[in-house]
């Protein structure tokens, strides 16, 4: 443009030029005026090449900036949690009735360093209870314990197969997620492996009850195998399991010298209970199912669990059926189950089963009544209620009775 420009004012001044001045005047102003546009030219090519550079620069910087903005951040490190605030009338035969408040508070992050590996870390309220988070509100208002319930790495060795290490979520398939074996609390640590093909699995682990040989080093190992797949119009998972923890002669995990659970113990002294041990190993055989079909537009799962332990000689079987109906996921959806179950004494480890039904631990049968809304995808609400006897096999039997009402937000 500049160019035209001046070829223009060259044109012009020609003109003027033969009117007034001489023509060596004229060829120095000509030559001048060149050398101008020459000059031009290059200030022009040097500011393309200043543009040039600032766009690429412009360009690095977003990059760097995507990266380190927090939506990069949240592709490879995730927080997740969830509250629950529970009201509870506990109705114990020959036990004053009791009421309480409790809050249940969880919080986990996980990272991906890489494509194949998972990292989480998880804290949790409660005590040591290995079955339990739960705290109990009170104490003048006094700060609740904080406690480590997970940390984990999840490898995906291979596609479909996968090797978890550290305390961990339970590898273990759960029928409609009751606690006949294991807790929905319970958090094992050691090494877990899962292995999908088709429709088939298989699910192992090799837990640590106690890792220091210092203290009697004492790992349980178990697995389970079994269908998962279509059945005409419903869905069936089915199996068998198989779980072997060397417990015989052993001393309480935790609490007293004589909290085993239910479970059947001896004493040396019986009456000051001191050199308590387990009387029995628990090599627990399981078979399971859960079919889960529509009935109109209303989901449907019916589910049934039976685990026989193969070292005991007396009270040896637990078993556990039921049914939900619904699924409280949308706003507005609602869900209920009921549960069948009867746990004999010595059939399961009392350590890590249901910490609420009966109170916790075996020895106990009963029924137990679940329901929730959704008011949203994040917020549910809801009750469960237990009706059982405990003491059914050891000691004096007695009702016990539990309603608790929940409301419960995840994030």
């Amino acid at each position: 443009m500049i160019r035209y420009i001046a070829l223009l004012l060259i044109m012009t001044c020609a003109q003027v030029a033969q009117a007034s001045v001489s023509d060596k005047d004229f060829s120095d102003l000509k030559t001048e005026l060149m050398s101008l546009i020459h000059r031009v030219e290059a200030l022009e090519a040097e500011n393309k090449a200043l543009k040039d550079s600032f766009v690429s620069s412009t360009s690095t910087v977003e990059k760097l900036a995507t990266t380190l903005t927090p939506a990069g951040w949240t592709e490879s490190v995730k927080i997740t949690g969830d509250f629950r605030y529970r009201y509870e009338n506990i109705d114990a035969e020959r036990s004053d009735t009791r009421e309480r408040n409790r809050v249940r508070a969880r919080l986990a992050v996980t990272a991906r360093p890489a494509d194949e590996v998972e990292v989480g870390i998880g804290l949790a309220s409660g005590n040591e209870d290995a079955v339990s988070t739960n705290q109990t509100l009170g104490g003048g208002g006094a700060t609740k314990d904080i406690n480590l319930d997970l940390a984990y790495f999840k490898w995906q060795a291979k596609p479909g197969f996968n090797v978890i290490g550290g305390k961990m979520k339970n590898v273990f398939y759960r029928p409609a997620g009751h606690g006949l074996l294991w807790d929905g609390d319970y958090r094992p640590e050691g090494l877990g492996f899962t292995f999908e093909r088709g429709n088939y699995f298989l699910n192992a682990a090799a837990n640590f009850l106690e890792s220091d040989s210092k203290n009697n080093d004492l790992t349980a190992y178990g697995f389970q195998t079994g269908f998962n797949g279509s059945v005409g119009n419903s869905q069936l998972v089915a199996g068998i399991g198989y779980f072997d923890i060397d417990t015989k002669d052993r001393e309480a995990f935790i609490g007293d010298s004589d909290d085993f659970f239910g479970n059947s113990f001896s004493c040396i002294d019986s009456d000051a209970l001191t050199g308590c041990k387990y009387d029995n190993n628990y090599e627990e055989l399981e078979l399971f199912a859960q079919l889960s079909t529509t009935i109109g537009e209303t989901p449907v799962a019916l589910f049934a669990d039976l685990v026989q332990n193969q070292d005991a000689s007396d009270f040896d079987t637990a078993w556990a059926a039921g049914l939900k109906l619904g699924n409280a996921g949308a706003p507005g959806t609602w869900e209920f189950s009921y549960l069948y179950q009867n746990i004999e004494a010595d059939a399961v480890l009392g350590l890590v089963t249901d910490s609420d039904f009966a109170g916790g631990g075996t020895d106990a049968k009963g029924h137990l009544f679940k329901g929730a809304w959704a008011v949203n995808k994040q917020w549910k609400i809801g009750f469960t209620f237990f009706d059982n006897q405990r003491n059914a096999d050891l000691g004096v039997e007695e009702d016990y009775k539990r309603l608790s009402l929940d409301t419960a937000f995840k994030f």
